[in-house]
């Protein structure tokens, strides 16, 4: 008879050896902690001031046709298709003003300084003899480096899943590792689980640690509940893990790991909104971030830690992680091969 069932005897015997292995090398050790503080601190330093000048007008309406009405030069004018959506961009910053051109409104946050140069120009030329009527955004004066430290520890995060689990794997199989385990009762399955739970528990430690140290240090907000970053922060480990678990499902040569780690980072890293607002990027673009997971480990991170947005406000993006996570996990099961 066929066992179907999961050992979680072997399943915690596995977790257990990968651990000490981890924690016993003690240079491995430093430069997971080390490299993280680095960024994180190297970044919040270097843009310690106020966000890049870039500024962008949200339009409900066409892009091309307000920027003909508007004549204002030297600034991004990308489609909002909600405007409650768009009020809450401008709220966030992630958008310096929003206009309507149909109903002759704008809406700009009192606490935006760029908001309010925008402003000042809209004001100043001469659209038409018809003004546009104010609407104001309450809201508060938020740190480029605000904004930015979540994505740095989500992105620290990504890494940290994808190289981790994917090198290991691949240079278990290499050296033969991998294949004295397939001379044993261990199932893939179980493999892949106990590496998915050690790897999981490095990331919580070692982010946490990181986070709490950041936070006495550069005073970001936490305006959630910090249980919720903590379900965000599980919640996307499992998932960037098991994507991470698909490329070292077959892969035998380091320098393919490689190279395919980066083909699914590298893309995550630019496109997912850790440097700056996805709204400015193209249409198509935009598609592609939100099928990405790290976009909605930072949009989580983010309403929690700014918005201080609650954990029901956040269950679906954390739904969808965990979705994206089975399904990886799946699908790296299903190709695993021992050798």
């Amino acid at each position: 008879m066929i066992r179907t069932r999961l050992d979680f005897r072997r399943i915690a015997a596995v977790f257990t050896a990968r651990n000490r292995e981890f924690f016993r090398d003690r240079s491995t050790l430093a430069w997971s902690v080390m490299l993280p503080v680095a960024i994180v601190f190297g970044f919040a330093f270097a843009f310690s001031g106020s966000a890049p000048e870039r500024y962008t007008i949200g339009v409900l309406g066409d892009p091309a046709a307000a920027e003909r009405t508007l004549d204002i030069d030297y600034v991004e004018y990308v489609r909002v298709r909600d405007r409650s959506r768009g009020v809450e961009q401008v709220r966030h910053h992630e958008l310096d003003l929003l206009v309507d051109p149909a109903a002759r409104r704008y809406w700009v946050s009192d606490a935006s300084p760029k908001g309010y140069m925008l402003e000042r120009v809209l004001r100043g030329v001469n659209v038409d003899e018809r003004a546009y009527s104010r609407e104001s955004v309450p809201g508060r004066m938020i740190r480029y480096v605000d904004w930015l430290v979540p994505g740095l520890l989500a992105m620290n995060m990504m890494f940290t899943a994808l190289f981790g689990v994917g090198f290991v794997i691949v240079r278990y199989r290499k050296n033969g590792v991998l294949k004295r385990f397939k001379a044993t009762p261990l199932r893939p399955a179980e493999y892949l689980i106990a590496q998915l739970a050690s790897r999981l528990m490095i990331i919580v430690v070692i982010t946490s640690a990181i986070f709490i140290g950041s936070h006495a240090i550069l005073d970001f907000p936490i305006q959630g509940n910090p249980l919720g970053l903590l379900l965000v922060l599980i919640a996307g480990g499992i998932c960037l893990i098991s994507l991470g678990l698909i490329v070292a499902a077959r892969t035998a040569s380091e320098e393919l790991a490689g190279g395919l780690l980066n083909l699914f980072s590298w893309p995550m890293m630019f496109l997912s909104g850790v440097w700056f607002s996805v709204e400015g990027l193209h249409p198509w673009l935009q598609i592609v971030a939100q099928a990405l997971p790290l976009t909605h480990v930072i949009d989580a991170a983010r309403a929690v830690m700014i918005d201080g947005a609650g954990l029901v406000a956040i269950a679906p993006q954390i739904g969808l992680l965990l979705a994206m996570a089975a399904v990886f996990l799946a699908i790296g099961a299903s190709l695993f091969r021992w050798e």
